[in-house]
């Protein structure tokens, strides 16, 4: 996979790969300097006496060692597992535990798992690592494992993602029916370099095809991105909705630019916004469906935009099916569970530690319809999947992380709709009396990460749940913007 990204199309060493910019930084890196990198540490891994198979987890901030410390594990043969540094000490120790992995890479600002025994390389001894002779890519079986992302399902407990090699090769289907990525753009992904939207859109689709790939330092304000584009000649836009939103607010005028367009993928982006963009910079945002066990799948492009209220088209090369309750095909036009051929080479090995796929199908829990002409259109979830700023959060791992506050008799976990196309983390609870709202949120700050932890705190009575005792997310949901319009 590292080979298949740095080394697939020729492309001139001295050529740019990336750009760190903000008001008072620019980090440039070679295509050269990045291989070097690159295969320096995979051969800095190898010497340490780290073996083929061997994983290892990423902890480090929002910084350039993050994608390099990524490729070098991939390309020496182990398995990275890169993660949020937003994660608390609670979460990182639990999936820690999981993993058992061989080696943490880390800096010295992130939180790690809890004290153990596993081997901790720094970013001085990473760095170091640079310089060493360049290590020949461990070559294997495409359908061996790569890497391991976490996502947190519909269960309390995070589940691991597995993705073999080939995965990387699945990623074309995206250049042209979705990105309308050449050789010449520059794309620039206003995301953290741990976001799994940014290590794929951002990074390692520009680097396949030889692009430029351009990441805002960590100082930046979505309200410096426009004159940022205007100023490094972007070509190609990609954020999470509610980057667009921020970025957009304070904007009376866009300034002039080379934008061709913008991607979004993570949530729906709202009309309004997606308009608004349209308004200031004369070109359209193009939206992706997919999913961590996938990545993106479904989406509109350049060439083939999607129709109005729809997210797009299967890329070519995919092969979907809209499924009833039973697995039979549904007619079109009628609502059904969005399937995927189990035969995508996109599509994840499986769970970690879980069995192992069957069937001819992988249901991804995603509501659709689809037109006579095979648009999409997206309906919800089966489940009660909530989403904070792109990320995907199960309302069992909110409860769960709440299951232990004195006086808490139950708890759920709700998306809320607060005004059009924005939604937070309300958290209902029943308790015998309302427990203080700065408790509840230190107890959130201390367990959950940022993105996961509740804007809202609701007391209830009592909370409600249905025959078989099941929990009723989507009653409260409905009975708070009812009363809240």
């Amino acid at each position: 996979m590292a080979e298949y990204v740095l080394r697939t199309i020729p492309r001139e060493a001295n050529k740019t790969a990336l750009e760190i910019v903000g008001p008072n930084t620019r980090n440039v890196w070679s295509y050269g300097q990045i291989d070097k990198a690159v295969f320096g540490i995979a051969q800095g891994l190898r010497k340490l006496g780290f073996a083929p198979g061997d994983l290892v987890l990423l902890r480090m901030a929002n910084r350039v060692e993050f994608p390099l410390a990524y490729l070098g594990a991939i390309a020496a043969g182990l398995v990275p597992v890169p993660t949020s540094a937003q994660l608390t000490e609670v979460e990182i120790s639990k999936i820690a535990h999981m993993v058992q992995p061989a080696l943490i890479l880390a800096d010295e600002d992130t939180v790690l798992p809890k004290a153990g025994t596993t081997t901790v390389i720094y970013l001085d001894q990473l760095r170091a690592m640079f310089h060493e002779d360049p290590l020949l890519p461990i070559q294997g079986n495409a359908e061996r494992l790569a890497y391991i992302i976490f996502t947190s399902g519909t269960a309390a407990t995070p589940k691991g993602v597995c993705h073999a090699h080939r995965a990387i090769t699945a990623r074309r289907m995206m250049w042209d029916d979705w990105y309308g990525l050449s050789a010449d753009d520059k794309l620039m992904h206003a995301g953290a370099f741990n976001w799994t939207y940014t290590l794929g859109t951002g990074l390692m689709d520009p680097w396949t095809i030889g692009a430029t790939a351009v990441i805002p330092a960590p100082d930046v304000t979505p309200a410096q991105l426009p004159d940022l584009i205007a100023e490094l000649d972007v070509t190609i836009f990609a954020a999470a909705p509610g980057v667009y939103r921020q970025c957009l607010r304070g904007c009376e005028k866009f300034p002039k630019t080379r934008l061709r367009h913008g991607l979004s993928a993570g949530e729906k982006l709202p009309e309004a916004v997606a308009k608004d963009w349209r308004d200031k910079t004369g070109t359209q945002v193009h939206e992706a469906l997919g999913m961590s066990e996938i990545s993106t799948f479904i989406s509109g492009s350049p060439n083939r935009p999607a129709p109005q209220g729809s997210s797009g088209y299967a890329q070519r090369g995919r092969k979907i099916v809209v499924l009833d309750p039973n697995g039979n095909p549904v007619k079109p036009d009628e609502p059904g569970e969005l399937a995927i051929s189990r035969a995508d080479p996109g599509l994840m090995l499986g769970y970690l530690d879980q069995p192992a796929l069957e069937g001819d199908w992988f249901r991804t829990g995603d509501m659709v319809s689809q037109s006579e002409d095979g648009a999409i259109r997206y309906l919800g979830r089966t489940d009660d999947m909530m989403n904070a700023g792109g990320f995907r959060v199960s309302p069992m791992e909110v409860e769960k992380a709440f299951a232990e506050v004195p006086g808490m008799i139950d708890a759920a976990a709700v998306s809320i709709e607060v005004k059009p196309g924005t939604f937070v983390i309300a958290l209902f609870y029943a308790a015998s009396s309302q427990i203080e709202e700065d408790d509840l949120r230190a107890h959130a700050h201390k367990t959950l990460a940022h993105y996961k932890q509740p804007r809202l705190y609701i007391h209830r009575a009592s909370l409600p749940k249905g025959p078989n005792g099941k929990m009723n997310r989507r009653k409260l949901r409905a009975e708070f913007e009812a009363k809240h319009g």
